[in-house]
């Protein structure tokens, strides 16, 4: 598949760091650019898709349909609000994905195959993201089978380095185990408060830890990021001037210039 390396998987096993957020954000400020992006939300709670405007009541055919009955991610798939976006939607009918899959021997490769299924297709996005449950489940794993590349959400509190380490581990039980081609996209610092100490201990902490893989953008702590999926929105449509959304346009901007760099190395 042509740029193949912008399957991103957005993950972290705990939940409350904005990795939701990142993905709706993240996703409008590429589209907002002229890139071509796919969203799959794989996370039961569906909050992606909520923050899209998708209503419930709308979403005849979910990733829920993709990973249990083969349905196409193209059938699944829906317009957004916004030009160049498109989100597979999610349902509560995720939370009886992992029982059912359990016994069958493609059960970590299910959404990896659906991607490819129809490469003419899914090759007409330049980014594929993919919003992943806060856990480290069936779910999350087949996310890390299609993806080439994990965006971790990392926010700026005291327990923040323990759960990378944790992360880092299961990144690199997935590269031995079924994808040997899973890399670390980069880690955003979220929910950034620049009075707080703490935050810039964390950070410096987090660049020294990790070097490079973290983003010079840090996400601040926003009171209109966290009002913008009340209103359907992403807050780069909410509120296009506040600190997080200006935030998450020079993520987008950071994005593209490293997958530049991957995809030229």
């Amino acid at each position: 598949m042509k740029n193949q390396e912008r399957i991103i998987a957005i993950a972290n096993q705990k939940g409350g760091v904005g990795k939701t957020t990142t993905a709706i954000n993240l996703a409008t400020a590429l589209a907002a650019v002229g890139e071509k992006v796919l969203v799959v939300d794989i996370d039961p709670q569906g909050n992606a898709s909520t923050g899209f405007g998708i209503d419930r009541n709308n979403r005849r055919l979910s990733s829920y349909d993709v990973l249990i009955k083969g349905t196409s991610i193209t059938e699944s798939a829906l317009q957004t609000n916004i030009p160049n976006l498109f989100i597979v939607p999610s349902t509560l009918d995720l939370l009886g994905v992992e029982m059912e899959i359990a016994a069958h021997s493609d059960r970590s490769y299910r959404l990896k195959n659906a991607l490819y299924q129809n490469i003419k297709i899914i090759s007409r996005f330049t980014y594929i993201l993919i919003d992943c449950p806060p856990s480290f489940n069936l779910l999350t794993l087949n996310a890390m089978g299609a993806a080439n590349s994990v965006l971790v959400p990392l926010q700026c509190e005291f327990f923040a380095l323990e759960g990378l380490s944790q992360l880092l581990d299961t990144i690199r039980r997935v590269r031995k185990s079924f994808n040997s081609q899973l890399s670390i996209q980069g880690i955003i610092l979220t929910m950034y408060d620049r009075r707080n100490n703490l935050a810039n201990q964390v950070v410096e902490d987090v660049r020294s830890f990790m070097g490079e893989k973290v983003y010079r953008t840090v996400i601040p702590r926003n009171v209109r990021l966290s009002e913008a999926p009340s209103f359907g929105k992403p807050a780069l449509l909410y509120d296009l001037n506040c600190a997080g959304s200006q935030a998450y346009l020079q993520l987008a901007s950071e994005v593209i210039q490293r997958e530049k760099r991957l995809h030229l190395a």
